[in-house]
């Protein structure tokens, strides 16, 4: 049986600081937009940090019927982590430009393969030191791949029936489907709570106390990650909340990968608004 990680899924700049060359820092930006995470990374990094590209190494092929961004083949997932310089040995903190929303993403995939992965509080504005643009060097890695544990991932069946807690990490004018304009239907799977994942930052990008953390959830009616399914557009940022609800000591939750991209191309399947 596969062991979970029982690493913190969140750390801070002072925590990096005392461990100095105990981790690799890995850079995921990404954004919805289209814009280049990779040009943003060779634009100025933390030094030494490695680029890991969320639409190649830790997406699949998109599609209506799986939605934007699936989980990868393991062997694609383990063969981007290998380039990147990433071996199974190594302790990976992810960061973002985005309070680690998309971070979360890479620090959930490598936590349920049993890797130590943890998301930089307050992702890249959190670094007090100069960026770099020189590309990291490390040599190929050895990370070998995994399988995705089935007990940490919903289908979309399990996601509609309503033997779940379902709880949708998306921007609350995207969850009661008064704009979209990313995927064909507006709205929300029917019987969803809306928890987004980005009021758990504060104004700077940093996680918000615990104890307002812990209130974010229970106004939703979730006090244990037990019985819920995570999701959000595409299975990145949904991946938030699961960390934070681990990090507050609720458990561990599945997620739902394709998402409202998947569900909504389901005609046949109910939706609500408001």
């Amino acid at each position: 049986m596969m062991k979970f990680s029982t690493f913190p899924p969140f750390v801070d700049w002072g925590w990096c600081n005392s461990h100095s060359g105990e981790f690799v820092f890995a850079d995921t930006r990404w954004y919805l937009d289209g814009s280049s995470g990779r040009d943003a990374y060779h634009a100025g990094h933390i030094p030494e940090a490695v680029f890991v590209d969320l639409d190649r190494s830790l997406s699949g092929p998109a599609s209506k019927e799986s939605g934007r961004n699936p989980l990868p083949d393991p062997e694609v997932f383990a063969r981007g982590m290998r380039e990147a310089g990433i071996n199974s040995s190594d302790t990976v903190i992810a960061y973002d430009d985005a309070g680690g929303v998309i971070a979360a993403r890479l620090v959930w995939m490598l936590r349920v393969t049993g890797h130590r992965a943890a998301i930089l509080d307050g992702g890249l504005a959190s670094y007090p030191g100069g960026l770099e643009t020189e590309v990291s060097n490390r040599p190929q890695g050895d990370l070998t791949a995994r399988p995705w544990p089935e007990s940490r991932i919903a289908d979309i069946s399990e996601a509609s029936r309503g033997d779940y807690r379902v709880v949708d990490a998306r921007n609350r004018d995207r969850f009661d489907g008064s704009q979209d304009p990313i995927d064909p239907r507006p709205g929300h799977i029917p019987g969803a709570v809306n928890v987004p994942c980005r009021e758990n930052l504060d104004s700077s990008g940093k996680l918000l106390p615990a104890d307002q953390l812990r209130g974010n959830f229970e106004r939703a009616g979730i006090r244990s990650a037990e019985g819920v399914i995570s999701y959000c557009g595409s299975g990145v940022t949904a991946c938030h909340n699961l960390l934070v609800l681990e990090k507050l000591g609720a458990g561990r939750g599945k997620l739902f990968v394709g998402g409202w991209s998947q569900y909504a191309h389901q005609t046949s399947l109910p939706v609500e608004t408001a």
